[in-house]
């Protein structure tokens, strides 16, 4: 994506106006800044009208500002430094509300999220999943929590899970030195992408294990290993990246393997409540009432 929208502006600089060529100088040289502006924000910065940026984005190629906006994001995913993040909030933020701009970015996330998974590549992943030898699981740094969470879930329904977590490849190919084409890798990544992310996906491809992407976008560096790809958006928030949306999908791809081995996952479970049950794994509700109820006679209340 980020040579594409270069090339184009390359390609095309020779017949934009002016005007134009102010706004394509900028972008070149300031992408990381206008990036985030509105048309109008990027026209008054740099001394165009706002209909000039519109017509520049249509003489790019784009259909309308939107799409080249979101193409300038899309260069600077996984090129910001935490500084910078948090520089471009505030500048997107501003004064407005901080919890609602927040939760409506992530609906959105989800929503777009909707619109961009292949129904076609989860449904392939899930029947992998359920057939596989060995299921693999690497997430490291910001998304090793999401890994923990899918693993964790996973070790409840199969016996034949392995997350990985770690960035050392020492460590990480003595994990999966074994993998064959029997065996599902999950590589989970988004910007900025890790590289130990990509390698093990290129592991796992050269063994013939079906890989699974979890990742942002199709120009993802994961993409070009994976035999299916899960897009998950995961914009900028801060120095953070929203990881809403990957855990929604984590969470469909739970309850599509629960659906597709319902007896076997049922009778998992079973045996795992008279378990919990017999551990007193978990509080219960009702017990907790009436030892709060003894207490207060005992407080003479």
């Amino acid at each position: 994506m980020i040579t594409h929208l270069l090339t184009r502006i390359d390609l095309s600089m020779h017949s934009l106006s002016k005007g134009q060529k102010r706004i394509a100088l900028y972008i070149e040289e300031h992408y990381d800044k206008a990036a985030f502006m509105t048309a109008s924000k990027l026209g008054e910065t740099v001394g165009v009208s706002e209909s000039t940026v519109v017509r520049f984005a249509t003489e790019l190629g784009y259909d309308g500002y939107p799409k080249l906006q979101k193409a300038m994001q899309e260069m600077i995913r996984d090129k910001l430094t935490s500084v910078q993040r948090i520089e471009v909030t505030s500048s997107r933020i501003g004064n407005d509300d901080v919890l609602n701009s927040v939760l409506n970015q992530d609906i959105d996330k989800i929503r777009r999220t909707i619109e961009e998974t292949s129904h076609e590549d989860f449904e392939r992943a899930v029947d992998k999943i359920c057939n596989a030898d060995r299921i693999y699981i690497f997430g490291v740094r910001s998304t090793a929590a999401i890994a923990s969470f899918l693993g964790y879930y996973f070790e409840l329904i199969f016996d034949n899970v392995r997350v990985i977590d770690s960035t050392s490849h020492t460590t990480t190919y003595e994990r999966i030195f074994r993998m064959t084409d029997k065996d599902v890798m999950i590589g989970i990544s988004f910007p900025r992408y890790s590289t130990m992310a990509v390698d093990a996906m290129n592991y796992a491809r050269s063994q013939g294990a079906h890989a699974i992407a979890i990742t942002d976008s199709m120009v993802s560096p994961l993409v070009k290993s994976a035999d299916s790809v899960l897009i998950a958006r995961s914009d900028m928030a801060s120095i953070v990246d929203s990881l809403v949306a990957p855990l929604s999908l984590i969470n469909a791809l739970i309850v599509a393997t629960v659906l597709k081995k319902k007896d076997e996952v049922s009778e998992n479970f079973r045996r795992l409540e008279t378990v919990w049950n017999r551990e007193g794994v978990y509080a219960s509700g009702e017990k907790n009432e009436e030892e709060t109820t003894e207490a207060g006679k005992k407080n003479g209340k």
